[in-house]
């Protein structure tokens, strides 16, 4: 799960905040309350995780719960590929 976490950081650090390595991301971070991601990078962020971790989000899954936080996509990551 480390592993995840860091690929998944490092996606949002280079991807989302532009290489911003200074800011400091809590895995329990509202990645929409805070401004780091809207719709367009949802979609990029998506994409990222079907190729990087051999996975398929349905459009159902596109939800908070899901992809949010670290923590929580961490969690759905990992869920998905141990299935």
């Amino acid at each position: 799960m480390v592993e995840i976490e860091q690929g998944i950081r490092k996606f949002i650090v280079d991807n989302l905040l532009l290489g911003q390595e200074d800011r400091l991301l809590a895995g329990s971070e509202s990645l929409l309350e805070a401004g780091i991601i809207d719709s367009t990078g949802v979609l990029e962020l998506v994409a990222f995780l079907e190729e990087s971790y051999g996975i398929e989000v349905s459009d159902h899954e596109m939800v908070p719960d899901n992809l949010d936080s670290l923590d929580n996509l961490v969690r759905y990551v990992s869920t998905k590929r141990a299935a």
